[in-house]
Formats: structure tokens, sequence, C-alpha cells
């Protein structure tokens, strides 16, 4: 048995524990008359899942799909574009919410200008000056993460029974205004999270 057990994590591949729904986005990076403009979707309103929410472009990672190949996929489908339209800059940290989500995002160039996204998918699309959210700050909402225990949860086997000091968390909520636009949630996140890269090379490098 020592033995199997030896040459069974010897050549296991890690993962994260637990069971989680992947997805992969993409923050596409258009160039006009020398500006730079971030592209966001809002959400066809007969979906199911958040309807009319704005969101980049992305989705569900299909099974033995890497996450790269999901959000060219996944923006290609949504957008009505073709793969030469994209230009794959690099990625992103990735993000493992509290609700059994990780979510890829990746920094990519668009190259075509006129976007006639999916219908069925997508409502409309918008861009958003890349200017807007290195000079304003999303404002922050702090959200406790607090454990819902079953009626039938066994406190009677936890040494404090309901009285035993159970972790709580925490998340931060950010919220963008733009145009009549709110983008929030995880876009927000992910959205502030490439912007502190590009403050953190710009205090680097000297540049205000």
């Amino acid at each position: 048995m020592l033995n199997e057990i030896k040459k069974l994590f010897s050549e296991r591949k890690v993962k994260i524990l637990g069971d989680y729904e992947k997805s992969s986005v993409v923050i596409f990076i258009i160039e006009e008359k020398g500006k730079l403009y971030i592209l966001f979707e809002v959400r066809a309103l007969n979906l199911s899942h958040q309807p009319g929410d704005i969101s980049l472009p992305g989705g569900k990672i299909e099974l033995g799909e890497e996450p790269k190949d999901a959000a060219i996929r996944e923006a290609m489908e949504e957008l009505n574009i073709e793969k030469d339209d994209i230009e794959m800059i690099g990625e992103m940290d990735y993000f493992v919410s509290p609700y059994n989500m990780i979510i890829y995002p990746f920094v990519c160039k668009l190259k075509r200008k006129e976007i006639y996204p999916n219908k069925e998918e997508v409502n409309h699309v918008f861009k958003v000056p890349l200017e807007y959210f290195m000079e304003n700050e999303p404002t922050n909402y702090e959200v406790k993460i607090v454990q819902d225990f079953p009626e039938d949860f066994p406190y009677h086997l936890i040494i404090g029974g309901k009285n035993y000091k159970f972790r709580a968390g925490k998340m931060n909520q950010y919220f963008y205004q733009y145009n009549g636009y709110v983008i929030w949630g995880f876009t927000a996140l992910i959205i502030k999270s490439f912007v502190e890269i590009l403050k953190n090379v710009a205090q680097k490098n000297g540049e205000h």
C-alpha cells in the first residue's frame, strides 16, 4: 500500500480543493485616435443568469479546455469576431471567489473597431476610456461573508457548540459609474486589479 501511495502522489498534479465553476474573461483594449479604451458588454435581457448586467466578454471553461482558449472562444461567440481580430497580450492574476468560482482574466487587443455582438447573449457593447479608470477610484463597500448553517447542523459534535467562534470572511464590492453605466461585482474587481498593475508600473517608472 505504501508503494502505491508513493507512486500516486509522486506523479499527481495538484489542484484547488473543492468543486469550482471555472470561467475566463477578456479585458479588450481598443486603440482609437491615440486613446485606449476598454470594451464592456451589457448582457442580453432574456438570459436566465444576470440579465442586463455589465460584464467583460467571456464565459465558462469547457471540460479539457485551457482558460486562454476558452477566453478567445467565448469572445468570438459573443462579439461575432474572428480569431484574427484578437491579439493576445497576456494574462492577469486569476480570482477565486467565495462562491465556488474561479475566474481567469486575460488582456487582449481588439483589432476590429465595429462590433456587432450576438444578440442572444449580448444586448449591446460600449467602451470606456482607460484614463477614466486611471483617474477615478471606484466606490467601495465591504461585504461580510458569514456561514449559514442548516437546522440539523451537529453543533453537539463541536467543542463549544453554537458558541463556537466560527470564522467569518469579507470581500470588497467595487462600483464604477460612467455615463449611466454601473460597472460592479467581479467585473469591477478585475478592472481595478488591472488598473492597479498599470499604476504600480507607472510609479516605478516615475510617471504621474
